[in-house]
């Protein structure tokens, strides 16, 4: 055990500093500033540093284990509850002191440069994707004013608004045309950007055996492979699968008192991106297997069971219960570094 604790309310420019010794309460407050607290750690002998996960936290948990000190970076939203009367700088730090004392909390594991060069590139490509679909939207509202219909899709709508631009007679407006074809260029550079990240993720994951190991599962491609190798970094520490699936919020919440247990929807906790790459996987999984269906090819185990729980419980349920089985096999494959198989069973655990 550290003889020394320091909670760090971290920030852009000024750092609040919490220092105390044992399990006693705060014998000194720092506040210091960006170049200051870079220095502060390299002048004091080995302690115990706890931070919130939050903007730039990894790369001071890393610039502090390299001077070695031992970091812990606990979830803001647990450590919020120990904050005392007013927010402020000073009170976080000091209620980082007191979430560190509790053995309820799990620390959030330290990324390296690797994860988040993996996540960076999903954050830019999901911006890159959110904006180009704005302006297909707008384009769409635009001409949908004159009487002109955009359907549904990128590469049908940017063919319509093309088409539209062709048509003189159309009641297209001449001032707007150029504006319209200026969004068009811009969708299509959108588009090309989007390509080259997803080459660019190929590249980095094409020696990753996990990520390989991943793709081989229906509903996990490329996408969902890489940010699961990105956020999770070591699956360790997830002691079983229905923990996994909980940390994505892929379960049922619960509500239960006495002897009257009550569950209901998913608790939709944790990584907003990973869970609807999957519950998204989880979906086209489900229309492959129905499609399969139809055309008399055999089916596994794991798809037989997503069709039955489709007509038993509908499209929308059956997709999301999918969604939490493919997150239990992902931390099967992934921790006992397994191929996956369709067919698995208890009884080949036995076997």
């Amino acid at each position: 055990m550290h003889a020394t604790t320091v909670g760090v309310d971290l920030a852009k420019n000024r750092f609040e500093l919490a220092i105390c010794e044992g399990a006693g309460r705060p014998l000194r407050r720092e506040r210091l500033s960006r170049q200051r607290f870079a220095r502060f750690f390299g002048n004091v002998p080995a302690s115990l540093i706890v931070m919130e996960a939050c903007g730039s936290a990894h790369h001071w948990a890393r610039t502090l284990q390299a001077q070695g000190h031992e970091v812990q970076l606990l979830p803001a939203q647990y450590v919020r509850a120990y904050v005392r009367r007013n927010k402020t700088d000073a009170a976080d730090a000091a209620a980082l002191l007191e979430a560190a004392r509790s053995p309820e909390l799990c620390c959030v594991p330290v990324k390296t440069v690797e994860q988040q060069q993996l996540q960076q590139l999903h954050r830019v490509r999901e911006l890159l994707k959110r904006t180009r679909t704005g302006r297909i939207n707008l384009l769409r509202g635009i001409l949908r004013e004159f009487g002109i219909t955009v359907p549904v899709g990128l590469a049908r709508g940017r063919s319509a608004v093309r088409e539209a631009l062709q048509c003189a007679d159309n009641g297209l407006p001449d001032l707007l045309r150029p504006m319209i074809a200026e969004t068009l260029q811009e969708i299509s550079a959108l588009t090309e950007r989007i390509a080259r990240i997803e080459a660019t993720l190929v590249a980095l994951t094409r020696t990753d055996p996990v990520v390989q190991r991943l793709l081989a599962l229906p509903g996990v491609g490329l996408l969902g492979a890489s940010a699961l190798r990105a956020a999770i970094g070591d699956i360790q520490r997830f002691p079983s699968g229905r923990h996994f699936a909980s940390w994505l919020g892929l379960t049922a919440t619960e509500r239960s008192s006495g002897e009257r247990r009550r569950l209901g929807r998913i608790s939709k906790r944790g990584d907003i991106y990973l869970r609807t790459l999957l519950v998204h996987g989880a979906r086209s999984a489900l229309c492959a297997a129905a499609k399969a269906q139809r055309e008399g090819r055999a089916l596994d185990r794991l798809r037989r069971w997503a069709l039955a729980t489709e007509q038993r419980r509908g499209r929308n349920k059956a997709t999301v219960a999918l969604a939490n089985k493919l997150a239990r096999i992902i931390w099967a494959t992934w921790r006992y570094q397994r191929p996956f198989n369709g067919d698995w069973s208890a009884d080949h655990a036995t076997a």
